[in-house]
């Protein structure tokens, strides 16, 4: 009577392991740069919900709001004087075009770009 060896060995699980573990990590890695993202979508959002309807917009006033809640939501990346604030036929558009690098391990990072903008007609 032969007996047969069931379920997975210990060199199995390593292998099944390894890479979940390397994702798992690369996810915590990047959460807090997705939550950033999110927090200056917020914020682009708020100043065109602010601004929107209003017949007197200046580049300075929307720097300025901008810049306020930049400052209320701890906002370090990407500076608010790095957004682009340019008149178009259908009225102000703020674009938030930038990109984060975050090491995963020894010489190898993680590049992600981030590409958001608003119109305020």
């Amino acid at each position: 009577m032969h007996r047969r060896q069931r379920g997975i060995t210990f060199i199995g699980w390593v292998i099944l392991l390894v890479p979940v573990a390397i994702l798992v990590y690369a996810g915590i890695r990047l959460t807090p740069i997705y939550l950033n993202a999110t927090k200056v979508a917020r914020v682009l959002e708020q100043v065109r919900q602010e601004y929107q309807g209003q017949a007197s917009v200046s580049q300075t006033s929307l720097r300025s709001a901008l810049g306020r809640r930049f400052n209320i939501e701890y906002i370090d990346y990407p500076d608010y004087k790095d957004l682009s604030i340019r008149k178009t036929g259908e009225g102000w558009e703020i674009a938030a075009e930038y990109d984060e690098v975050v090491p995963l391990v020894y010489n190898v990072s993680l590049l992600v770009d981030f590409e958001q903008s608003v119109v305020i007609p």
